[in-house]
């Protein structure tokens, strides 16, 4: 017998149907409210208990620290798959034969080659733009070079405008930070791996022989399956209501890259570094800092602890962690800034105040750390959470089309002004 949620609103009782996900979650089914009422809506500011959707593609667990993607465990994803077979696998459900990611791979790299004209775009933009600013804009005017609209039910249009964009956007990423470094366009590789000729378009100099770095390239592919997709967060759920307009897959996906620009979202791990480098200029003094955290009248707060979602560790952060430390490890830098984030982490980790709060290291304190080892501008790193998010973005953009889901339209609850006359200006 399926279970019941009873609303009592003025002696009167209503009924919704409680339903479950696979995973054991019970959502209350309100779609029957308004209408059922008489016009009664709920209210939830920031949406936090309202589900959207139903949704196949992740599933998060904050409580117990948990993230699946299609049911794999991101500890084995990490460690196992590459970022592409990751794509593959949130993108159309089920992880790709060694056929399907050697096609998948040959397809992508067919299109990879970006129209001339965008440079002329990327030219009107100053070097002091916002790389965010600047991807947002270059991925908008995709469309404008691939203007036909995508028929959703053809399978074969859907493959051929995911490919494009798996394709080209780490083109126009890596054009960004060029631009902004004053080096010259690079189209990268085609005999290159997708994470490894990111990396050559990013830093390859045109008078040197690119030479990849394994450790690199494995913890840059850990950083982006780590960041792939994180279920309905603001980006992604920015993604799938302006898709549900029909708008596009390109313009979906750049309104999704200005809801991450955010500093409380995907900007989150650029603010870690520009805490850091701000203790590095007071004296770089973390048992001060760590005081300051722990005093609550004081208004500084440690950026790239706990998280919003996880109440318990980031199951990402103990991934990257490792990475980290190899990162650091085998390009042996020597930088202030960095030891001063790996001085506040082990404080974190083991002091009784942070540890009783749950406020340990997350994915963007250590992500932030690897980016700048990499020699990544901090303004890039929320770039590089985009092309890591990428194929969420595309995966929920996808389940959205497909289920037919209606068009986006939270309603409110007025607190304006009553019916009122018009005044004369001569009144006023």
């Amino acid at each position: 017998m399926s279970k019941i949620a009873t609303l009592e609103i003025d002696g009167k009782k209503h009924e919704f149907p409680i339903i479950k996900g696979t995973e054991n979650e019970l959502g209350i089914d309100i779609k029957a409210l308004r209408g059922a009422t008489g016009g009664i809506t709920t209210i939830d500011p920031g949406y936090k208990n309202t589900g959207s959707c139903e949704s196949a593609i992740t599933f998060l667990d904050g409580e117990k620290g948990i993230l699946r993607y299609r049911g794999y465990s991101i500890e084995e994803l990490a460690e196992k798959a590459d970022f592409l077979e990751v794509c593959f696998l949130l993108i159309f459900g089920e992880l790709p034969t060694e056929e399907q990611l050697s096609k998948f791979d040959k397809d992508i790299k067919e299109e990879s080659q970006v129209d001339e004209d965008m440079k002329k775009i990327l030219d009107g933009f100053p070097k002091s733009a916002h790389p965010m600013g600047v991807l947002s804009s270059l991925t908008s005017a995709l469309i404008a070079f691939n203007p036909g609209s995508v028929d959703v039910d053809s399978e074969e249009e859907m493959y051929g405008a995911i490919v494009k964009i798996l394709a080209k956007f780490p083109v126009l990423a890596a054009w960004t930070m060029r631009k902004r470094k004053s080096l010259p366009l690079d189209y990268g590789d085609n005999s290159l791996g997708y994470v490894e000729n990111l990396h050559k378009m990013m830093f390859a100099k045109p008078n040197e022989t690119y030479v990849a770095n394994k450790i690199v390239n494995e913890a840059l592919d850990k950083l982006l399956i780590l960041h792939a997709d994180h279920e309905q967060n603001c980006s992604t759920s920015t993604v799938r209501i302006v898709g549900s307009s029909h708008a596009g897959l390109f313009a979906s996906l750049s309104a999704g890259i200005s809801a991450l620009w955010g500093p409380l979202h995907g900007g989150a791990n650029q603010a870690v570094i520009e805490m850091l480098e701000a203790i590095k200029e007071d004296g770089g003094d973390t048992a001060k800092y760590i005081a300051k955290a722990k005093d609550k009248n004081d208004p500084f707060r440690l950026m790239g602890f706990g998280h919003r979602v996880y109440k318990n560790f980031d199951p990402r952060a103990k991934i990257i962690k490792k990475a980290a430390d190899e990162v650091l490890g085998d390009l042996g830098i020597e930088d202030p800034v960095l030891d001063i984030a790996k001085g506040l982490a082990e404080v974190a980790l083991k002091d009784e105040y942070f540890v009783q709060r749950k406020l340990y290291p997350n994915v963007d304190f250590y992500s932030g750390i690897i980016y700048r080892a990499l020699g990544i501008p901090t303004e890039m790193f929320t770039v590089m959470f985009a092309l890591g998010r990428l194929p969420g973005w595309i995966a929920q953009w996808r389940e959205m089309r497909l289920r037919k889901e209606p068009i986006g339209r939270p309603r409110q609850i007025y607190i304006g002004e009553n019916l009122r006359a018009f005044k004369e200006i001569s009144e006023r």
